[in-house]
């Protein structure tokens, strides 16, 4: 017996499994059937089916199939069977002689008939082009339990790698109907102007530096600052745009440009998984990425292209531990990084204002300061943006320049001006003695709407606490170099408080607000300084004018305060008084 089971394992391991079906339901009806009832068969042989046989060696499915369905069982049967199916190999293997019930072989050979029909009727399904060999391995083999899901021929497939592409235009781009027009489309903020005046000694300082660090192989980092408007980021682009196409000459090494911009993220860290996504195109998280990020430029690797990476907005990336500042700045002083980091923000002093020492020494003193155009740099950019468009009087584009450089010098903030002065010539041009040109009359009028929106006049005619408040918060955002600031922290120690954002940073105390602004502000202008409470009461009437947006707090002393008002507007409202 214990030979007889030892064989049945080796028989089981050797022969493929088939007819599984058959065998389950033969045990999970109950019947009793023995141990030598069928239990596997091979390719195409039964074993074990000697109590319903009379033997022990394997036959030929037919030969079974023949013998079960006459109903005979025995040798003689089996005997009989072979004679019409001569060609049956066989297997030599051990039987286990059993003896067994009638009326439980009768149970057994009837499932045994069911399933022989079944395997008829897959037969028969068969095609007839194919070859025998392969019609009677795919006639004998089990139908699966779950059939595999078949996908309807409506149903599309989306492709893995699919590029969206935008249909060509069924008619060209309309050109501009007149000089207006054209005018118009090129002093648009958007449009690439095909040179970069006035800043010809910042690009060549930027792009000597870079160009260094990628023929070297080394890394560094510089800080850009200036103003809003003064250039920064299109002069960044124009180098980048150059060094491309110094690499494509083989002039220089290839290498990697990351841009990240610190006012399109909800959260600092999100930096480490936008650099992460845009150098190597893998998505993590943000402390995942900051590992993986550290590994790269800490470990070297044959053939490393230098990567130079553009952060704008530098300040909004500012936390209290000042972690993602710090790896910014280190990442460029390993030996195997080859990183070259470019950060731009508006504060010249920004690094001394809220950097610690450890992040400020890191960030080295490779500085470039962007100072705001003049009125002749303004007529310049106009200029050289119309490409010799007759589109302005001589005039009208002096008084825009000068306007504008004596307010702020943002180069944005005159383009916009000059846009909206060609809209009110162009609707003004049925009057007859309009000589098609802008003029002195439409800079005017595009100036008034430009400085007299609704903001502006009621920034005039706010009270004179109110208007103390509001330049209370402009000077903190200048010494915090943020566009942000709280209306009342826990101060230090008295000391030197001064308003003026040009003072030295060592008579600022560490620790301020805009209420300590306010309080020095009105003792500046001979008032009488207001209480926390009346301070209080003042910047909740300017939110619910909405020039300023107040953060919800429990304590309405820690609430943070921002405008929603340009500085520009600010100042140039309360300029004229």
């Amino acid at each position: 017996m214990g030979n007889a089971e030892s064989h049945w394992v080796k028989q089981t391991k050797t022969y493929p499994r088939y007819l599984t079906e058959l065998t389950a339901d033969i045990i999970e009806g109950g019947v009793g059937c023995p141990r030598g009832v069928v239990r596997e068969y091979g390719d195409d042989k039964v074993t074990d089916l000697d109590p319903l046989l009379g033997s022990g060696s394997p036959q030929d499915i037919s030969t079974v199939r023949m013998v079960v369905k006459s109903g005979n069982y025995g040798a003689g049967a089996l005997a009989s069977a072979e004679v019409d199916n001569e060609t049956s190999p066989t297997l030599p293997i051990t039987a286990t002689p059993r003896s067994l019930k009638r009326k439980s072989a009768q149970l057994v050979s009837s499932r045994i008939r069911k399933q022989l029909n079944l395997l008829d009727d897959q037969q028969d399904l068969s095609s007839d082009g194919e070859d025998e060999f392969q019609r009677t391995r795919t006639s004998t083999r089990t139908p699966r339990r779950t059939p595999n899901r078949k996908i309807t021929p409506g149903t599309p497939r989306t492709p893995h790698h699919a590029t969206p592409s935008i249909p060509c235009r069924l008619r060209p781009a309309q050109q501009p109907a007149n000089v207006l027009e054209e005018a118009r489309l090129r002093l648009h903020v958007s449009s690439v102007p095909e040179s970069l005046p006035c800043r010809e000694q910042e690009f060549q300082d930027i792009y000597s530096f870079v160009e260094s660090k990628i023929v070297d192989g080394t890394g560094g980092c510089m800080y850009i600052s200036g103003v809003p408007g003064t250039g920064k980021t299109a002069t960044v682009h124009e180098v980048m745009r150059c060094l491309q196409h110094a690499t494509d000459m083989d002039e220089i090494s290839p290498f990697h440009f990351i841009e990240i911009n610190g006012m399109k993220m909800t959260d600092p860290h999100q930096a480490y998984v936008q650099i992460l996504q845009k150098l190597t195109g893998q998505k993590a998280t943000a402390d995942h990425a900051a590992a993986l990020l550290e590994k790269r430029f800490s470990n070297p690797a044959p053939r490393k292209e230098s990567t130079v990476l553009l952060v704008d907005e530098l300040d909004l990336l500012w936390t209290r531990k000042q972690n993602v500042m710090y790896n910014l700045f280190d990442w460029p002083t390993r030996r195997h990084a080859h990183l070259v980091v470019l950060t731009i923000a508006n504060t010249m002093d920004l690094p001394e204002r809220i950097m610690i020492n450890r992040v400020a020494s890191r960030l080295g003193l490779t500085r470039l300061s962007f100072q705001p155009y003049s009125f002749k740099q303004l007529q310049q950019i106009i200029t050289s943006r119309l490409n010799k468009v007759k589109a302005f009087e001589e005039d009208a584009l002096q008084l825009v320049s000068r306007k504008v450089a004596a307010l702020s010098g943002d180069a944005r903030r005159c383009l916009d001006i000059c846009r909206r002065a060609t809209e009110i010539c162009e609707h003004s041009a049925a009057d007859t003695s309009s000589t098609g040109l802008v003029g002195m009359s439409h800079v005017i009028d595009a100036l008034n709407e430009m400085f007299s929106s609704a903001y502006i006049t009621s920034i005039k005619c706010v009270s004179v606490q109110e208007q103390l408040f509001l330049r209370a918060i402009i000077a903190e955002f200048r010494r915090l170099g943020l566009e942000e600031a709280t209306f009342q922290q826990t101060l230090p120690p008295s000391g030197p408080w001064v308003v003026s954002p040009t003072c030295p940073p060592t008579t600022v105390p560490l620790v301020a607000n805009v209420f300590v602004q306010h309080q020095a502000l009105c003792r500046v202008e001979g008032l009488q300084p207001v209480s926390v409470s009346e301070g209080l009461a003042v910047c909740q009437r300017l939110g619910a004018c909405r020039l300023l947006l107040l953060e919800p707090s429990r304590l309405g002393v820690l609430q943070r305060v921002r405008l929603n008002v340009s500085q520009d507007d600010v100042l140039y409202a309360l300029k004229s008084d």
